[in-house]
């Protein structure tokens, strides 16, 4: 599929995937969701939910058998993207790309701290904006970003099948 495509899906992802309230007990729905469909499907995840400040809060954290420390360092890198851009991971990595351009080169941050790769997903809350984030790593990444939304439609009751990337 096309980048621009794809954009044109996760900002609309972004926009519907708003919860109304998050607390400790939406990050454990929201957590036990995604492990509950990566055991189901034989995948090694990790699941990371957390509410942005200073310093971060950790809500959820699972990682499954067969992943390894290299994932959970991918969830920190990817989490202090969207924590700074308020955009999912995917999405910022798919913009460079379209652009040809590293993320050096645009933000002039290092790439050692930052991941645009798929898996990281802004926690918008209707009344309070983006407060956190949920990260999955294990998979594609375009994989790992559809885990995240899917996980978010349940919580929502909306349609995955109309929002995920194809």
């Amino acid at each position: 599929m096309p980048i621009q495509e794809d954009l044109a899906i996760i900002a609309r992802q972004e926009t519907e995937l708003r919860l109304p309230h998050f607390d400790h007990d939406t990050a454990w729905r929201l957590g036990t969701s995604i492990r509950s469909l990566a055991l189901s499907r034989n995948q090694s995840i990790v699941v990371d939910i957390r509410r942005f400040g200073h310093p971060h809060q950790p809500l959820f954290y699972t990682a499954l058998a067969g992943t390894t420390p290299d994932n959970a360092r991918w969830v920190e890198r990817e989490i202090n993207a969207v924590a700074r851009f308020h955009r999912s991971s995917y999405a910022l990595g798919l913009e460079l790309q379209r652009d040809n351009r590293t993320f050096t080169d645009r933000y002039n941050l290092p790439e050692a701290d930052y991941a645009t790769h798929g898996g990281c997903f802004p926690i918008h809350v209707l009344t309070a904006g983006i407060i956190g984030s949920i990260t999955v790593s294990g998979l594609p990444q375009r994989e790992d970003h559809n885990l995240v939304v899917e996980a978010l439609c349940t919580e929502l009751q909306k349609d995955h099948n109309s929002l995920r990337l194809p």
